[in-house]
């Protein structure tokens, strides 16, 4: 998933992506993860420094780049480097044993993003119909696991860091781009996503109110969508904490996936999340 998903007006100016820490502040509250994680295995953080950084764009080159067949360009050669990461705060997940980083995501604050002049996800769809919520708005983005951590327990150490980020903020709203892959055995296709879509818009959809138009759509209705197509694991995984599908699917050429935009926000929780998440 390239990107999903809110950060006070009085937050400062991203520091972790420059390079420069200030020790003993913070523009942001930034509590201590690692008991989230299982002991001795993983451990989540925020990036303070330029390195940290740059290895999480590393893996975002292996698995985006690598795996998916994406086509980025980047001013340092394998690694993942866009326009917004300077402005973003990037949790990662790191293997305690190896040290190497094997998950990540990135958040784009309402501050910041005014000062980049919006953010990724309004790139491949009108957002104008959020305007009422933006001040509230973080979006997520580029988030990846390595193919051998691929189990719940660092997906559920990403969300839960990022759902207590967001309430030690006051911050409710979360937004991003749900990517999924249209290469298949080398051949480009939406039929997968054409499906995806047909079943959500029934089942998950936002209120009209809040949905969203691409600005570059999948061509959905060129595909058949009798036979179902289950969503990749991370969809569903948004599904289940109560996220909503703001509308139809973009294509996006560069990175081969159609990515459908969703939202989430925090009163949707359900229950049993909300206690595992925030213990409440």
């Amino acid at each position: 998933m390239k990107e999903l998903l809110a950060i006070s007006h009085d937050l400062l100016p991203s520091s972790a992506a420059r390079g420069t820490v200030q020790h003993g502040t913070s523009e942001i509250t930034r509590p201590n993860f690692s008991n989230l994680a299982p002991r001795g295995q993983i451990s989540v953080t925020w990036a303070r420094h330029l390195d940290e950084v740059r290895s999480a764009q590393r893996l975002r080159y292996s698995i985006f780049v690598g795996e998916m067949g994406a086509r980025v360009q980047t001013p340092l050669a394998g690694h993942d480097i866009d326009s917004f990461d300077e402005y973003c705060e990037h949790l990662i997940v790191r293997d305690q044993n190896t040290q190497e980083v094997v998950g990540t995501y990135r958040v784009l604050t309402p501050v910041q993003s005014k000062r980049m002049g919006g953010n990724y996800t309004q790139t491949e769809f009108d957002l104008s119909s959020l305007s009422t919520i933006q001040d509230r708005m973080v979006e997520l983005g580029r988030s990846c696991v390595h193919p051998n951590y691929r189990q719940g327990s660092v997906i559920l150490s990403l969300w839960g860091a990022l759902a207590e980020f967001m309430v030690r903020n006051h911050l409710d709203v979360m937004i991003g781009c749900a990517s999924i892959p249209m290469l298949h055995n080398g051949a480009i296709s939406g039929q997968a996503a054409a499906s995806i879509w047909a079943q959500l818009k029934e089942t998950h959809m936002a209120p009209v109110d809040l949905q969203v138009k691409p600005w570059l759509a999948l061509p959905v209705d060129q595909y058949s969508t009798l036979q179902p197509i289950e969503p990749p694991a991370l969809i569903r995984g948004y599904l289940k904490l109560g996220a909503k599908v703001l509308g139809a699917p973009a294509w996006d050429p560069d990175f081969n996936t159609a990515d459908l935009p969703m939202l989430m926000r925090i009163c949707d929780l359900p229950n049993r999340y909300r206690k595992h998440f925030l213990g409440h």
